[in-house]
């Protein structure tokens, strides 16, 4: 059922949440008359919801991130590794043995 949200359900659950809050937050500061000794708190309550849906962008680009699948590397393609890939390896090697032997 869910296959589709199968990595990174906490990134996904932060961002419904935050949009979800923000959003009421956004929709209660708009139309809600909340005025309490003299004060209004509309703007407070619009101006904390649109930041609450902005952090949900955070969100939503973690979990977006996390469920893409399909990138394949040179390896599987059957293409010669690059000299950055060997560099990378070869200074990956280096720091392992480093960290064994000390």
């Amino acid at each position: 059922m869910c296959d589709g949200l199968s990595h990174c359900k906490l990134a996904l659950a932060f961002a419904v949440l935050m949009d979800l809050l923000g959003a009421t937050s956004l929709l209660v500061g708009v139309f809600a008359h909340l005025e309490i000794q003299g004060q209004d708190f509309g703007d407070l309550l619009v101006y904390t919801g649109a930041l609450l849906v902005l952090m949900s962008l955070a969100g939503w680009v973690t979990w977006y991130s996390g469920n893409i699948e399909g990138l394949t590397s040179k390896k599987e393609l059957g293409q010669i590794s690059s000299a950055v890939d060997r560099l990378a390896r070869t200074l990956s090697r280096k720091i392992r043995t480093y960290r064994t032997h000390h």
